[in-house]
């Protein structure tokens, strides 16, 4: 965490999202440096002018030794994009996170995993699908992801748990106690953070749930998801939101039909017309995943090192480019065994030579 309060730091200007992050960490080579950078230096990095100096004048109200003993005091965890437990299909989105801040367990960035989402306001007969198509996908191992929000997601999420599941719930603000977003739900993130779950959000501490923070936290529930499942929504639901960022993802979009007499269908019921799979069980979803398939995909697609200097390369390298000096000065192994793993290790098709000594995970 010393070198990584820094970048928390540089994550609590609010102005400082994915893409500015990103250009920070491609320019410093050190997070300390970035965040003690001045104003003509972060424009070097490919930040704006006023940003820059914008930044530099808040830097004295932001303390990364008091955010690192916050996050400690709350169990708070962070995951960046360089750590080779980030999410896998979470790498694929156009400008993912560059860090996450969870509670619970995230560990595994291979995770099979589901979204389900739905309105607020919902029926008895949605709350039934919920409750059971859920319940049956945490049973078969599905990680179950949706938004904690009150309604559907609320319902998908304590179905998981009851089915000894796993699920993630993902905030539209900070995951601090006072900034979990709906309160009434701060007992349920509790106890999907107990449970072998997690609570996750790309905003810092003391967020509040801004309007704007919705459409960003939607493409995470999409994008760290095999699939989309929209059990009830109206025309205009959020959860329609998170169905399109699917579409764009390239993800499957599932909906449970309803009644055409009832406004809480209205959603899925487009979606259905527009192409989304109508589903009447987990069975329905499990099929059309062809999750058999896709199970043996990632186990065939572990990464196993096969030596001290193997490991300390994958444990630095992402789908994003990294170039050979990066390397060395990360894993403080000297150029030629880097050289020298990097061939033997993209001869067994571990990691992809982009050119320019740029490489990146397969």
């Amino acid at each position: 965490m010393d070198k990584l309060k820094y970048w928390v730091g540089l994550s609590h200007f609010p102005k400082f999202g994915p893409v500015r992050l990103k250009k920070i960490k491609k320019y410093f080579a050190e997070y300390e440096h970035a965040f003690n950078a001045s104003s003509s230096e972060l424009e070097k990095a490919g930040i704006e002018k006023n940003i820059a100096e914008e930044f530099v004048s808040a830097r004295i109200s932001i303390n990364p030794d008091e955010l690192a003993e916050r996050l400690n005091k709350e169990n708070i965890k962070i995951i960046t994009v360089d750590d080779a437990n980030y999410p896998k299909l979470l790498l694929e989105i156009y400008n993912p996170p560059q860090i996450i801040y969870y509670k619970g367990e995230l560990e595994s960035g291979n995770e099979l995993s589901l979204a389900v989402v739905g309105s607020r306001k919902y029926t008895g007969y949605g709350k039934r699908a919920a409750e059971e198509i859920t319940g049956d996908l945490a049973k078969n191992n599905l990680t179950i992801v949706s938004g904690l929000a009150l309604g559907i997601d609320a319902i998908a999420h304590s179905a998981a748990v009851e089915a000894r599941g796993k699920t993630i719930a993902v905030l539209g603000s900070g995951i601090d106690k006072e900034s979990i977003y709906p309160s009434a739900n701060r007992y349920l993130a509790e106890k999907i953070a107990e449970s072998g779950g997690a609570i996750i959000s790309e905003f810092p501490l003391g967020t509040q749930p801004l309007r704007y923070n919705f459409p960003q936290r939607n493409r995470i529930i999409a994008g760290i998801s095999l699939g989309v499942l929209v059990v009830e929504a109206g025309e205009k639901s959020g959860a329609l939101i998170t169905a399109n960022c699917a579409l764009e993802q390239n993800r499957d979009v599932f909906a449970v039909p309803g009644s055409i007499y009832s406004e809480t269908s209205k959603g899925p019921n487009k979606l259905i017309e527009l192409g989304a799979k109508p589903v009447k069980n987990a069975a329905d979803i499990m099929e059309a995943l062809d999750l058999n398939q896709v199970s043996a995909y990632i186990d065939n697609k572990k990464i196993i090192p096969e030596s001290a200097e193997e490991e300390k390369i994958l444990s630095c390298l992402t789908r994003e480019p990294e170039h050979i000096n990066e390397l060395v000065r990360k894993t403080e192994l000297n150029t030629s065994i880097i050289n020298s793993a990097l061939a033997m290790m993209e001869m067994k098709g571990m990691v992809k030579n982009l050119g320019g000594m740029q490489y990146i995970i397969v």
